[in-house]
């Protein structure tokens, strides 16, 4: 349920509404609050929180100058979110070395990679569990010990025509109401960076919806947020949960199972900003032209 002048009211519109779905059991969600925890790693390099959901595993670091992340054999593309102007990273992977600079989202390709942090500053890793190290060393990795039947086994999206290797993006992306937030995808992840938010939501334009087969999680990077779940009714009372509020400072992540009925109020009296992650990318947002920025690096699985 959208507001008229959102633009993911004109989802399904121009596609054949699928049969309705009912579930036969719920999970509940997982929140990570890394901003009161004890982070998972600290060394040299800085500290690192570490949580997941299904399909993917967040590194949130506040990392050192001259701090070093490196992959020895990574077996998929994985995700950086640079998320502050003033911090530059030089990423090296099997074809040299590229310096990137704050406020940028890059994707790096499988094998060998070495993230070299310039200045101090934080960074964000998202990788798909086949990182078993890192789906490992989770906070909350015993919740994902088993499989969860509402979201389906992953699978990657297509490479580019002319192969994996380094790309980065900046998110200074000028602002368009026809598109919602800024979205990026490439063959293990979609990251929507929103608008950010100065000061709490509307309470009479808030946007609950659900999503069949897939998990949303909700990076805060700055702000105060609260996450509202509430799962459907079936006929069978055993499954029922209760309804969630879940205040979430920042940094942290809320893990949103399907099918929950959710939506998100910013609370800060600042600026509030949030990140939404899907692993693997959405196809209902792919669908939707101009709002993929990078669609035509990455292509959609055919048919």
């Amino acid at each position: 349920m959208y507001d008229r002048s959102d633009p993911r009211s004109s989802l399904g519109k121009d596609t054949k509404a699928a049969a309705a779905r009912v579930h036969e059991s719920f999970f509940g969600s997982q929140v990570a609050l890394f901003h009161e925890t004890e982070p998972q790693v600290g060394d040299g390099n800085g500290r690192t929180w570490i949580s997941r959901g299904q399909n993917f595993v967040v590194a949130y670091s506040e990392a050192r100058a001259g701090g070093v992340f490196a992959r020895a054999d990574q077996p998929d593309e994985y995700a950086v979110i640079i998320p502050d102007g003033e911090t530059r990273v030089a990423i090296t992977t099997a074809d040299g070395t590229t310096e990137v600079p704050g406020y940028s989202l890059a994707f790096v390709p499988p094998g060998r990679s070495e993230i070299r942090m310039l200045t101090a500053g934080t960074i964000v890793r998202l990788f798909t569990p086949k990182s078993k190290d890192m789906a490992d060393a989770a906070s909350n990795a015993d919740a994902f010990a088993g499989p969860h039947p509402n979201v389906p086994p992953f699978e990657p999206w297509p490479e580019p025509p002319d192969g994996l290797r380094l790309r980065w993006y900046t998110l200074d992306v000028p602002e368009d109401p026809s598109r919602f937030g800024r979205i990026w995808r490439c063959t293990t992840f979609m990251v929507n960076y929103l608008t950010p938010r100065v000061g709490p939501r509307a309470r009479d334009k808030v946007s609950p919806h659900h999503h069949d087969d897939f998990e949303q999680c909700s990076l805060a990077l700055t702000g105060e947020f609260t996450h509202h779940l509430r799962w459907p009714w079936t006929t069978n009372m055993n499954v029922w949960r209760e309804d969630e509020h879940l205040f979430c400072g920042s940094p942290s992540i809320c893990v949103i199972p399907p099918p929950a009925i959710h939506t998100t109020t910013a609370e800060g009296q600042g600026v509030n900003q949030l990140v939404d992650i899907f692993s693997p990318p959405r196809m209902d947002f792919s669908m939707k032209p101009g709002w993929v920025l990078n669609a035509d690096d990455y292509p959609m699985p055919k048919g």
